[in-house]
């Protein structure tokens, strides 16, 4: 199913079209996370297979946004290899797979640059090359470091990620309600022009609550950690954010898609996360070698 009719048929199925932007944000944000907490919940491969599917449809968005700046990206080896570094990750903390099973994707790296070959001459093709490259590094590999994290304790945690989730929505949301309602000194006009410091502190100071409230419940991470997560989600989540927002600006859209109603596509959703991810397992890495 090509990303159009994806985006069609979510419209159709929701039926929230003719509906205001804040009613189909709210409504598509219940719908998501009833979705999120049954598959994290419910186990380890249904959580997999989430993840696995919006990091598959985030990059197929990307590919879509470098085409229409006229680049010709090579769209299956970049799905393929970033579905591999996906699946391999989290096989070696679920199943302890070898880490040398990376090497059995290197075949797909050359085949990136033969495939370039045999194709249709273009004006930029190393352009597209590297394009297909950027995909990899910019969506599939942060969703594929996001197991790292889930995995920080040695067995699968959904606590974790469904924490980290839930402060990156709290960052979120009240940096939008914030921003609408008190909004008026630009954080980054030139990039983003409706994002405001007042936003940024309401996000901010929700998602510190949260990591507050999430260190009462779930006590597999001290409340040190929960806020070291808020904050890193924070400020790396906000400039995650303003890197898709110049990569939007730079081809002159608004969304990535409109695949999820009132808020734009998986890449609009998650631009946060991905930036937020290299952080989190660094992170985590440090507190295990330091703390632990």
């Amino acid at each position: 199913m090509t990303c159009s009719v994806h985006n069609k048929l979510s419209q159709t199925i929701f039926g929230l079209t003719k509906l205001s932007n804040l009613t189909q944000r709210v409504i598509t944000g219940l719908i998501g996370i009833a979705v999120f907490i049954g598959a994290i919940f419910y186990g380890t491969y249904s959580y997999f297979a989430l993840f696995f599917i919006i990091a598959i449809l985030a990059q197929l968005e990307f590919y879509k946004l470098i085409k229409a700046d006229k680049l010709r990206p090579i769209q299956w080896i970049g799905l393929l290899l970033g579905g591999g570094i996906n699946l391999i990750t989290y096989m070696h903390f679920e199943q302890q797979w070898p880490l040398g099973s990376y090497l059995l994707l290197m075949p797909l790296v050359g085949l990136i640059y033969f495939t370039k070959l045999y194709q249709t001459p273009e004006n930029r093709p190393f352009n597209s090359i590297a394009q297909t490259f950027m995909g990899i590094v910019y969506v599939a590999l942060p969703f594929s470091l996001l197991h790292v994290c889930t995995f920080s304790g040695g067995a699968y945690n959904p606590q974790i990620i469904m924490g980290m989730l839930l402060l990156l929505w709290a960052s979120d949301s009240g940096a939008y309600f914030t921003g609408v309602k008190f909004g008026k000194h630009k954080l980054f006009e030139r990039i983003s022009p409706k994002k405001t410091w007042e936003g940024f502190f309401g996000g901010a100071a929700l998602s510190i609550l949260v990591s507050v409230v999430l260190s009462h419940f779930w006590t597999t991470l001290p409340l040190y950690e929960w806020l070291g997560l808020s904050v890193i989600i924070i400020v790396a989540g906000s400039y995650g954010d303003l890197v898709e927002s110049l990569f939007k600006r730079s081809i002159a859209i608004k969304d990535s898609a409109s695949t999820l109603p009132g808020h734009g596509g998986f890449l609009d959703r998650f631009d946060g996360l991905l930036l937020s991810i290299p952080f989190l397992v660094a992170f985590f890495e440090l507190v295990r070698i330091f703390v632990k």
